[in-house]
């Protein structure tokens, strides 16, 4: 079985974080900080270089304040 990753859609999702936390103005470190990871790891989510846990899916919604089918509405 081939390993599955959708770039375009890592990509997205990391576009759609960034803009919910400007839109709260937000900075990255204080949304690291709420989501109990490191900044480096939410600037690797944000550019879409990684593809992230639902944990971390589930962390960074409650850091930024909203629910999570909002980060992937895109």
């Amino acid at each position: 079985m081939k390993y599955l990753r959708d770039e375009i859609g890592i990509k997205k999702f990391g576009l759609r974080v960034k803009e919910l936390r400007l839109s709260k103005n937000m900075t990255q470190e204080s949304v690291a900080w709420e989501a109990g990871i490191e900044p480096m790891q939410l600037s690797r989510i944000e550019r879409g270089v990684i593809n992230t846990s639902l944990s971390h899916i589930l962390a960074i919604a409650n850091a930024i304040g909203v629910k999570p089918k909002e980060l992937i509405d895109f």
